[in-house]
């Protein structure tokens, strides 16, 4: 099946003619359709519609732009299972966490939605008896979204939902390989009969369609999650013009585990906060760093625990890891367990898996590495895939030290029953999202998203910090005559 570019209202082929194939990453002779390979024309042309779109979007009332919101989300309730397994199919998530990662989709519209009944800025006393002295906010104007295949539906749409609640209209750019996510939202929002132009897709590459968004002076703000690389230099180029700008980036989050831990649910801990949607997470703990008391043990059953998940098939309902989501990440992440067999100690894994029924596929061993320094790739670089790298250490205050001991700061946990280290571990941790006895992965769509260091720039990502993000503060002065 070909499917096309959503633009001002309509399904539109790209002024090239030219598709490319969404394969399946766990049998990449399966195609799961075509879908555009865009130009800059299309870009445009997107753009010019948001824009055209803008003025009259952003004046309904919120109340009226909820309604699209709400619509969306009970289309897309409905169609949950078939949403939930395309996701599986081009992203190679299991089909559990397919469905869940669209469930998280419905919910954060649902969120927004009814954002549209809290109050907005803020009444503030004026010097002047006479003077009634209030703020509001005013939306941005259109916005370019670009986003990352690792959540296909999630983060679109905790980008999308809060740009169209304050009053914002958007162009998104979705990762060439994880397409038809995005696809199921367009389509949501176009039986919604949101207004033409309010909302826009334009499928194709980062360096012909992202590039246009960012460069377009018709955009007023970029929200981008992604590499370091990528949103960097898009941050230059985006600032460069006076563009309020949003990253969410790269992570090496790290999990502490103190010598009190229940060593069989601090594994169950670390298992799935590295493995889990193949390790492809920013909040995906990749540093495991364990007090010496209970290290030997710790270590031991990671080891145990990791050799008996099943890697294979997402749509399998017994299969705990899919594989990644393209041969390019595959590869990336081989790679760098070919530098930690140099570095470290292998424990576990550290190749693609031998069964031949997995050969068409892009499938790694989930892998975990001892006898880890600190100054190893390993220890330092986003793998981004299903690694682990295991550190011994004396006591709190060396867990610590090392946790931080990175040049990113997006999640991190520890494992402890001693309240009082916990707390201490919330205010020294140099990270935005902290955990206490539950994985660095995962995040509810309520509260504020984000890092800090080179994980995250600008304001938070979800909750009611976004519309720091998607307005601006409007400051009001009223006198009488």
């Amino acid at each position: 099946m070909r499917y096309n570019n959503y633009i001002n209202g309509q399904w539109k082929e790209p002024s090239n003619g030219e598709y490319t194939l969404n394969r399946n990453p766990h049998n990449q002779e399966d195609a799961l359709g075509e879908f555009p390979v865009s130009t800059v024309e299309d870009a445009r042309e997107a753009v010019a519609a948001a824009k055209k779109a803008f003025p009259a979007w952003k004046r309904l009332s919120f109340q009226q732009r909820a309604a699209y919101l709400q619509k969306a989300a009970d289309i897309l309730k409905a169609n949950l299972q078939e949403v939930g397994r395309d996701l599986t199919l081009e992203e190679g998530k299991t089909l559990a966490e397919g469905i869940g990662e669209t469930q998280r989709a419905i919910s954060i519209l649902e969120y927004y939605a009814a954002e549209a009944r809290q109050p907005l800025g803020d009444v503030i006393p004026s010097a002047n008896a006479e003077t009634f002295l209030y703020t509001t906010r005013v939306p941005v104007g259109p916005i370019g979204l670009i986003t990352p295949w690792n959540f296909p539906i999630a983060i679109p749409v905790w980008k999308m939902a809060p740009a169209l609640i304050y009053g914002n209209t958007i162009v998104i750019k979705p990762a060439d390989i994880t397409p038809k996510s995005v696809y199921h939202v367009m389509k949501a929002f176009d039986e919604a009969g949101i207004p033409a132009g309010v909302v826009n897709c334009v499928f194709g590459r980062g360096s012909v369609v992202g590039a246009e968004i960012v460069e377009n002076s018709d955009i007023k703000a970029i929200s981008f999650t992604g590499s370091n690389q990528v949103g960097l230099q898009i941050q230059e180029q985006a600032t460069a013009k006076g563009k309020k700008v949003q990253l969410e980036m790269g992570g090496k989050n790290p999990l502490i585990v103190l010598a009190d831990a229940d060593v069989e649910k601090a594994v169950e801990i670390a298992v799935n906060g590295a493995f889990k949607s193949t390790g492809q997470k920013c909040t995906a703990t990749s540093r495991v760093i364990v007090e010496e008391g209970i290290y030997e043990a710790f270590s031991n059953r990671l080891v145990e625990r990791t050799k008996e998940l099943k890697v294979g098939n997402p749509l399998d309902g017994d299969v705990f890891m899919g594989p990644a989501a393209s041969k390019a990440q595959r590869d990336g992440v081989l790679e760098m367990i070919e530098a930690g067999k140099q570095e470290a100690t292998l424990l576990c894994g550290g190749e693609a898996p031998a069964d031949e029924a997995l050969a068409a596929g892009f499938y790694v061993q989930p892998t975990i590495f001892g006898d880890v320094s600190r100054d190893a790739r390993i220890a330092r670089e986003e793998i981004f895939g299903p690694v682990i790298a295991l550190f011994k250490v004396k006591n709190y205050e060396e867990a610590i030290n090392m946790a931080n001991d990175t040049e990113y700061g997006l999640s991190s946990s520890i494992c402890t029953n001693n309240l009082t280290l916990a707390q201490r571990f919330i205010d020294d941790i140099e990270a935005g999202i902290v955990h206490v006895n539950s994985e660095t992965a995962g995040a509810e769509p309520q509260v504020p998203f984000g890092g800090c260091k080179n994980s995250s720039t600008g304001s938070r990502e979800q909750g009611k910090t976004a519309i720091e993000f998607y307005t601006q503060v409007k400051t009001v002065y009223m006198d009488r005559m």
